[in-house]
């Protein structure tokens, strides 16, 4: 794993209040060259069947699951849980030695029933954590109802998703449709530091579905995660990104999740930091990030001291900030706006949504003149984005705007640096 650490201030000046933006830019391994085998990856895949997936959303999640199964190895595990009010194991996890009875089983799913959406999911958290090995398990929930039976409250499935990522075994959820709850779903996919998609069409939600698997088999590290120290003067640390954070007794405990190969991700972080009344160099954090190579199988640690220079008020007023570190910081903070929209549209509040949309799209405006011509690109993207949102919220497609937002800004935000899914695409 290649690190590096960008500051938006080299520079604090003697004696004053300060706050310092950090942008850490994370590159995974290469795959290997050689014909390695990969070890045994786990899908666990948890398909809503209650009676709103009739039709074609139940077809198509059937056909993109059978269409998966030709991409994974006969020592690959995969399992299938299917609910409706009942749940029911379709395909018990295990190695794939006999793919067509797989291919079988899954054809035979007809939708039926109610949404005990908790039931199914801790369902497929037990059977994927019976056959995970060194290399954990990945789960990837499928619905487009509400949840109206069993545990319905996106904070206890959220806590729920992240005791298992400390098991190893990480959650994506595809929210199907506009009649999800995405709110349950975000809480999910973020507590167990997967992806979360939206699909409104059956061919978008096989696209994603294929996507997910993909990406199983091209990891190059899993488990990884940063720890934050900082030094004793300073007074609050930030995670910018929107993603799993733990306050620990050594610092803050930040949940990166596995990464593609050559796959790079950025993290921001600010640091409030008062009066220093020494000049020189001083330390502001030490960051110790930790990884799972594969397929070796290694666990790596990485340290990374973050020093400034303190300097007299006079040479510290000529400092320029950096301009790529601060877009960035423009461009999260936008994410979490749109992070707030979407759960103002959840609550029926579009008023409230398109405030944000607007100071999102004032703060982008304001920040193109500065920004670095690398990343004009991702600020355009963006823009088009909110001015997407903008459209279907003042049309009054409140559910639409709602998922996209939390879809994008989840990817835009928790995996900053991966490449978005075709659903997230303003159309």
């Amino acid at each position: 794993m290649h690190v590096s650490a960008h500051l938006d201030l080299d520079l604090l000046a003697l004696e004053t209040d300060n706050q310092l933006a950090v942008l850490i830019e994370l590159t995974a391994p290469s795959a290997p060259a050689s014909a390695t085998a990969r070890p045994a990856s786990t899908l666990q895949a948890v398909l809503d069947r209650s009676g709103s997936m009739t039709g074609d959303r139940i077809d198509g999640a059937k056909a993109a699951l059978i269409g998966l199964i030709d991409k994974l190895d006969p020592s690959d595990n995969f399992g299938l849980v299917a609910f409706d009010d009942r749940v029911e194991v379709t395909v018990a996890a295990g190695p794939l030695t006999d793919k067509e009875a797989v291919k079988r089983a899954i054809a035979q799913l007809s939708a039926r029933g109610s949404t005990d959406l908790s039931a199914g999911y801790l369902r497929g958290l037990q059977e994927a954590g019976r056959v995970a090995g060194a290399t954990g398990a990945n789960v990837l929930l499928i619905s487009d109802g509400h949840a109206n039976a069993g545990v319905t409250d996106p904070d206890r499935l959220g806590g729920i998703a992240a005791k298992a990522h400390a098991d190893n075994i990480t959650t994506s959820t595809l929210g199907y449709g506009l009649g999800y709850d995405e709110r349950l779903m975000s809480a999910i996919a973020r507590g167990g530091s997967g992806n979360e998609l939206f699909a409104e069409e059956p061919d978008t939600a096989g696209a994603l579905i294929a996507g997910e698997v993909d990406g199983l088999l091209s990891q190059a590290a899993q488990a990884a995660s940063l720890l934050i120290k900082a030094a004793p003067q300073v007074r609050a640390v930030q995670v910018v990104n929107d993603m799993p954070v733990t306050t620990t007794d050594d610092g803050l405990l930040v949940e990166l999740g596995s990464f593609y190969a050559d796959e790079t991700r950025k993290l921001l972080l600010t640091f409030d930091v008062p009066a220093i009344a020494a000049l020189g160099l001083a330390q502001v954090a030490t960051c110790h990030f930790t990884w799972v190579e594969l397929p070796s199988l290694a666990q790596h640690t990485l340290t990374v001291p973050l020093h400034v220079n303190v300097v007299p008020g006079d040479q510290a007023a000529g400092r320029i900030p950096d301009p790529t570190v601060r877009t960035e910081l423009v461009y999260l903070q936008v994410q979490q706006a749109k992070r707030r929209a979407s759960g103002h549209l959840s609550a029926g509040a579009a008023g409230a949504a398109l405030s944000e949309i607007r100071r999102a799209q004032a703060a982008l405006s304001e920040a193109l003149p500065a920004a670095p011509p690398h990343l004009h690109d991702d600020l355009a993207e963006e823009a088009a984005a909110l001015a997407y949102l903008a459209d279907q919220t003042e049309n009054g497609m409140i559910a639409r705007a709602a998922k996209y937002s939390s879809m994008d800004a989840a990817y835009k935000s928790g995996k900053r640096g991966r490449s978005r899914p075709p659903s997230s695409e303003a159309n």
